[in-house]
């Protein structure tokens, strides 16, 4: 199999580009179904799920807004254990239907902070999206509503997920070596 590198790391690939806009295919039909008859507000957390994101976004057919946030917890290919918000949040989302979209929930850290955040301002509904769930890796009781595809607890990079800001680029999704 084809190895690339990024940096000083090598990757294999773990998910094909077809597979993954097969699982957001999949995300969009739920969330759609589950959302027909209501006004939703999209929260995207960059900067690794503006793929996942714009993808998403594509096959969305409700009546729905969406915002961007910025968090960081991660440092190299380890993260850091607390996260730093960038750029915070500018709707007022008291009353509304809210998804959160994450490129990626492993440890839960970063999804719990924000949630709880979220939560304390009142929306209507809260729920989460995400593209990739590592449930081995996963620390947290909060429930993740919409999972595109379950990986093993192994260092990921392409498509939006980086190591050290490189290889969001990447249209597959590969796995360290």
């Amino acid at each position: 199999m084809k190895k690339i590198k990024v940096l000083d790391k090598e990757f294999k690939l773990a998910v094909a580009n077809k597979n993954i806009c097969s699982a957001i295919e999949n995300l969009a039909v739920e969330i759609n179904n589950d959302y027909a008859d209501k006004d939703v507000l999209f929260v995207s957390i960059l900067n690794g799920s503006f793929m996942f994101t714009a993808e998403l976004m594509k096959r969305i057919t409700l009546k729905s807004r969406i915002t961007f946030i910025k968090v960081k917890s991660y440092s190299g290919d380890a993260s850091t254990g607390k996260v730093m918000e960038l750029i915070g949040l500018t709707e007022n989302i008291t009353g509304q239907h809210v998804i959160i979209l994450e490129d990626i929930v492993d440890t839960g850290t970063t999804l719990s902070q924000l949630y709880s955040d979220f939560k304390a301002l009142k929306p209507a509904s809260l729920k989460i999206a995400t593209m990739l769930f590592k449930p081995q890796a996963y620390q947290k009781n909060l429930k993740i509503d919409y999972v595109g595809l379950e990986m093993a607890n192994e260092f990921l990079v392409g498509f939006g997920l980086d190591y050290n800001g490189y290889g969001r680029n990447l249209g597959d999704i590969y796995k360290a070596v």
